[in-house]
């Protein structure tokens, strides 16, 4: 328990840094390089439109971080029905109480809160991630794999210009690492440029870690199940699939790609309202 309160102190520090070094990289690095001559730049230039799609993704993604933050779990036991006798401690095991209001809902030992539709505890928001919050944690997870994408082809982009080399051969991206790595401490290559190197290797980790995730998260979403329900086998009613995209985006999903805003119509507020 030691080392998961650790993890969910060390892992959000890490990806805030993270995402500081990438937007450092990003805008004095990678986006002067492509400016040829600035003077006579165009205003619909592909540097500028590169700028201005890295802008409107990192803004999503860390609007919406910092909203499955704000949205955390709240003390839902001083405010609702447990059972008769029933404390929070009851709820140590993952069961529920027969008394309870809500279907779905689960302890967290990290958080020490009840948290409605649990679906799991993410180390990287240092939150429990439900009804409240799973909308946002969806678009974080999708504007962090596109982010990371963009990353990872200016990046590409600077290191071709920079060494003069082509990624036209697939390969030529999975023998970059060991060939930059023999001319790193044979001297010809720069601690900078190996340092973008690596970082080529980290986006696209993350990208494809946070794609896999969002698509997983989508399916089960489409089924009308939590993660946590899966990993307990508990029986899910049978849905159509309309109504649980509903549940979880509301009627203004559009609006939620586009800018990154809470789901006030979740069953969590519609309940808290009643």
């Amino acid at each position: 328990m030691l080392v998961l309160r650790l993890l969910n102190v060390v892992a959000p520090a890490y990806f805030l840094c993270i995402s500081l070094v990438t937007f450092v990289l990003q805008i004095f690095v990678f986006i002067p390089s492509m400016f040829r001559d600035p003077s006579t730049t165009p205003l619909f230039s592909p540097a500028l439109l590169h700028g201005a799609l890295f802008l409107f993704l990192s803004a999503n993604a860390l609007g919406n971080y910092v909203l499955v933050i704000q949205s955390s779990p709240e003390d839902l036991g001083k405010d609702l029905n447990l059972g008769k006798g029933a404390e929070v401690a009851d709820w140590l095991d993952g069961s529920r109480s027969p008394g309870s209001a809500l279907p779905s809902t689960h302890f967290c030992r990290l958080c020490a809160r009840v948290t409605q539709r649990h679906d799991h505890h993410c180390f990287f928001t240092g939150n429990c991630i439900g009804s409240r919050n799973m909308r946002n944690f969806i678009m974080f997870c999708l504007y962090t794999s596109l982010a990371c994408l963009d990353s990872l082809v200016a990046g590409m982009a600077y290191i071709s210009a920079t060494l003069s080399m082509s990624f036209a051969d697939p390969l030529a991206f999975l023998t970059l690492l060991p060939h930059s790595i023999s001319q790193f401490f044979s001297g010809a290559l720069l601690s900078s440029e190996m340092f973008v190197i690596l970082m080529l290797y980290l986006w696209l980790g993350i990208g494809l870690a946070c794609a896999g995730f969002c698509c997983h998260q989508m399916l089960l979403i489409l089924r009308g199940q939590t993660r946590y329900q899966v990993r307990k086998g508990m029986v899910v009613r049978a849905r159509p699939w309309r109504e649980n995209l509903q549940e979880v985006f509301g009627k203004k999903w559009l609006l939620g790609l586009v800018i990154p805003v809470l789901n006030v119509e979740s069953n969590y507020h519609r309940q808290k309202e009643k």
